[in-house]
């Protein structure tokens, strides 16, 4: 049986909004709240060391409210992994960024020393929390992280993204495919994020095989001045095929 792509919202930019002014406005729970009321399967936080947009408090907060669940993305530092551990989410998705960068940029690069990961995936295991690597879509990166004893991938769609207007769409497309039949046969959970958005989620996710999860923030919540955010999340749940 085929399960229905889930959602889950990235309520980043909420902060980073919040944080530009100061004090508790817009509220990241109460924005993701209503993110779930309108029908969300869960929420995503990116915490970074220097708290540019998501803090920790935020995510202890959301993790004593929500009834959904809870995605913490982040580079595996001791920092971080206290936090999984004292939180428990569902699911902790670990990215290969450097504390400097803006925005996530690159998928793990498993060929080429995995001491941080598997370290990380050990402590998130003995959490009782599921474990998911954010790679490029290459096959061997897949093997590579079913050998290391992950429980998802999240394959980096900007690529896609940016070729998705263009006449390379199926071209670039083509690597996803095979990566998400790769994981599969490996056993892998699939979830897909960045840069995702209203023109591209409904393609992705029709020809994508076994795509459990999506995790959108940026276009989302752009999307959301525009539509108000319970109309948004609606129209996103639309591009997966759920009215």
């Amino acid at each position: 049986m085929t399960h229905p792509t889930r959602l889950s919202v990235n309520v980043n930019k909420v902060a980073t909004l919040r944080n530009a002014r100061g004090g508790d406005l817009p509220s990241v729970l109460q924005m993701a709240l209503l993110a779930v009321d309108a029908g969300a399967d869960g929420i995503t936080v990116h915490p970074r060391p220097d708290e540019r947009h998501i803090r920790r408090d935020d995510v202890l907060t959301l993790a004593q409210h929500l009834t959904v669940e809870l995605n913490i993305e982040g580079y595996p530092s001791d920092d971080l992994l206290d936090l999984v551990c004292e939180v428990r989410p569902a699911q902790c998705t670990l990215v290969p960024d450097p504390p400097h960068v803006l925005t996530s940029n690159a998928g793990w690069r498993l060929d080429q020393g995995t001491a941080v990961v598997e370290r990380a995936l050990l402590r998130l295991r003995d959490a009782g929390v599921r474990a998911s690597l954010f790679l490029d879509p290459d096959p061997e990166q897949v093997d590579r992280a079913a050998d290391l004893g992950a429980d998802r991938i999240e394959l980096y769609t900007e690529a896609f993204a940016a070729a998705f207007p263009t006449p390379r769409r199926d071209q670039v497309f083509a690597p996803y495919r095979r990566a998400a039949e790769r994981a599969a046969e490996r056993g892998l959970g699939l979830n897909a994020g960045h840069d995702l958005n209203l023109d591209n989620l409904a393609f992705f996710a029709q020809h994508t095989p076994h795509l459990l999860e999506v995790s959108i923030g940026h276009a989302l919540i752009a999307d959301a001045l525009i539509y108000g955010l319970r109309d948004t999340v609606r129209r996103y749940l639309a591009c997966l095929g759920r009215a």
